[in-house]
């Protein structure tokens, strides 16, 4: 019984082993029905393996990038938690800094009262004794949310009366600011006097029309430029 199964397997693996034997690669429809199967196999496997590695090596890339992305987001997460926990000292020193600029836009004259201001300089001379050879406003520089006044100065006085001046100037209502300072001597007839040239700068807010003319001039300037930069 035993020899008959046997025979019987060698039998069917000499079958087998014919059916591979001349086969035509150009021509595998003619093929017999096992060399058929063993191909049509071997095809399927190494699709499904390739297709898992590429599969896994497609999700392995997509891994490394989250985890790479972790440092980042532990470090906003710490920001914002620590954003989130000093939130009402920010808030306390957000509102000591609008209390502060309110205060330095009380200290700018509107365009109404720079004429006042002006007076309130040259009497600051006067006051001090000083002898004035020219006072002069110069033309206006407006920026963003304020203009800026220069005014050229010259004036003849003692040393000491220059420093009280110049004390008098700062301790104003108003932003006033000296800039360019020279001392020298007036004259030959009289040693002790002295002259002193600078220029003070004093600055004044924009009303809304004229925040809104600078808005506009801005926005007309960097269109200008865009188109420019096009052509």
């Amino acid at each position: 019984m035993a020899e008959t199964s046997r025979f019987n397997v060698q039998e069917w693996a000499q079958q087998a082993g014919e059916q591979f034997k001349g086969l035509d690669p150009n021509e595998p429809g003619q093929w017999p029905w096992l060399p058929k199967l063993v191909t049509f196999a071997a095809v399927a496997i190494a699709a499904i393996v390739l297709g898992w590695f590429l599969v896994l090596a497609d999700v392995q890339a997509q891994l490394d990038a989250e985890v790479a992305k972790e440092p980042a987001l532990r470090a906003d997460f710490s920001s914002k938690v620590a954003q989130a926990a000093n939130r009402p000292e920010l808030e306390k020193q957000k509102k000591q800094v609008e209390e502060y600029v309110i205060q330095l836009e009380k200290q700018l004259p509107s365009k109404a009262e720079m004429d006042a201001l002006l007076s309130d300089i040259n009497q600051a001379g006067i006051g001090r004794g000083l002898q004035f050879e020219y006072f002069r406003p110069g033309s206006e520089v407006v920026l963003d949310y304020y203009a800026e006044q220069p005014i050229a100065i010259r004036v003849n006085g003692r040393y000491h009366d220059f420093g009280t001046f110049a004390a008098d100037v700062a301790n104003l209502s108003r932003i006033v600011t000296l800039h360019n300072l020279q001392i020298g001597q007036a004259t030959a007839k009289e040693p002790g006097l002295l002259f002193l040239e600078t220029t003070a700068r004093t600055y004044r807010y924009l009303d809304a029309a004229e925040v809104d003319e600078q808005k506009r001039m801005k926005a007309k300037e960097k269109e200008k430029a865009n188109k420019g930069g096009k052509s």
